[in-house]
């Protein structure tokens, strides 16, 4: 059959019960909210225990292109990257540090980045640095949608190295060029990763183009939205993966394709992240589980359903391991390929994950079906397995294990790079709310 190709999706600030698959409440969309995403579970397997590299955008962007905590790279610790890192040599992907799409282009295979980079600014850092032959989308977070102009009102759709000028909505201009793509691809094994900015604020869908040119090239809707345009955008954005997934089976690669769906971290505003509590910037499950979907017909058999732990850097070891590529021996990878498990959704490898988020100085430890959790000067630990919640804080009914899960923390952290005393954190999206948990 060949080697695979790859398909990697990730939405934007997507909360885990957003879609029909994972739980999507009442919507008046005819079909429901995610149509396309919810055959694809079905057609591949639903992952229950998905998780983001961290709450928030970039850091995770950074686990994904290399396959390693993000911490280990000086950029990563910006949360997110923002408009004051451009010109900074620092604040970003190194092109000399490999990445999936420079290991499988090294290899052989296409590589494209239709999307989302949001990993350093030109002219230090971009996608052809990072291993991208071919890239088309913005270079820094939230966009508009229309006008295609950051925050700051500056232009910012690119194809490869020149800014690009395109009439219609962001999230259909994506979608069109990555099915394009597909199509194009002939028999050469390819990686397209596919980084939609929905349903990133500002919350506008097809029907806004009329305001959003009367506001005269700014961003216009960072303070308005509703729920229901965070779903309508959604929605968009399924329509628009059902396109790439129509192209895969009109080229006949569909079943040697493994197209993986994802969130960058968890839901925001208008989000549903239901059962768990917590949001965007927040190592509660709410901020950091993630809807997870991947569907490759000729490994992974219908319907499959796993409650093991994966995380965002999982998928680079994952894809290399497929591909028959190894990684680079001076860059060892953190991930951990999960090819095992699409054989055996009760498969688990034997190790614990981590995170930490300089914001509210948080930190949490996964180990089975316990979390431990600790924000600012507060303790906490949770039996997952009995309260996803995070509403019963176990650690006074089992103190011998919160201090083995914090001393596993801690003895993790010192082998990672501190947190640079100017490294900022950016709270775009506007002020952060923070459940409390265990009350």
């Amino acid at each position: 059959m060949g080697r695979p190709n790859f398909i990697f999706i990730m939405a934007d600030d997507l909360g885990y019960a957003d879609l029909g698959c994972t739980g999507a409440r009442d919507c008046s969309l005819a079909g429901g909210v995610s149509p396309n995403l919810d055959r694809l579970a079905r057609e591949g397997m639903l992952f229950t225990h998905g998780y983001a590299n961290s709450p928030v955008c970039s850091p995770t962007r950074f686990a994904l292109a290399t396959g390693r905590y993000q911490y280990r790279l000086r950029g990563a610790a910006e949360e997110p990257l923002a408009a004051n890192a451009k010109g900074n040599p620092l604040l970003g992907l190194p092109p000399a540090h490999p990445t999936l799409p420079s290991l499988l282009r090294n290899a052989g295979y296409a590589t494209a980045l239709i999307g989302k980079w949001h990993l350093g600014f030109r002219p230090h850092f971009g996608p052809e640095k990072s291993g991208y032959d071919y890239f088309f989308g913005p270079m820094a977070g939230g966009v508009d949608y229309f006008t295609h102009n950051s925050r700051g009102g500056d232009h910012d759709l690119w194809e490869n190295h020149a800014k690009a000028h395109h009439e219609g909505y962001l999230t259909d201009l994506l979608s069109a060029r990555a099915a394009r793509y597909v199509r194009d691809q002939g028999e050469r094994p390819f990686l397209l990763s596919l980084h939609y900015t929905a349903p990133h604020w500002p919350w506008e869908t097809r029907d806004d183009l009329d305001e959003s040119r009367r506001i005269n090239g700014a961003i216009a809707h960072v303070d308005g939205g509703s729920i229901a345009t965070y779903r309508r955008m959604i929605h968009h954005m399924d329509e628009g993966i059902g396109q790439v997934l129509a192209a895969l089976a009109e080229t006949g690669a569909d079943a040697n394709t493994l197209v993986v769906f994802t969130s960058d971290n968890g839901g925001e505003r208008f989000s549903d992240n239901w059962p768990f509590i917590g949001q965007k910037m927040d190592l509660l499950e709410g901020g950091i589980r993630v809807p997870l979907l991947a569907r490759w017909p000729a490994r992974i058999e219908p319907g499959m359903v796993s409650a093991t732990p994966a995380i965002t850097m999982d998928w680079v070891p994952t894809m290399l391991e497929a591909a028959g590529v190894a990684a680079d021996p001076d860059h060892p990878l953190d991930g951990t390929s999960l090819l095992p498990l699409f054989a055996d959704p009760s498969w688990r490898p034997p190790r614990n994950l981590f995170w930490r988020m300089a914001y509210r100085r948080q930190r949490a430890m996964r180990q089975g079906r316990w979390k431990y959790l600790r924000i600012e000067d507060h303790e906490y630990l949770f039996d997952l397995g009995s309260d996803e919640r995070e509403r019963a804080n176990q650690g006074s009914r089992d103190p011998g294990r919160l201090a083995s899960m914090r001393a596993a923390w801690e003895a993790w952290a010192s082998g990672m790079p501190g947190i640079p005393e100017d490294a900022k954190v950016s709270l775009v999206f506007g002020e952060a709310h923070m459940p409390r948990p265990g009350h």
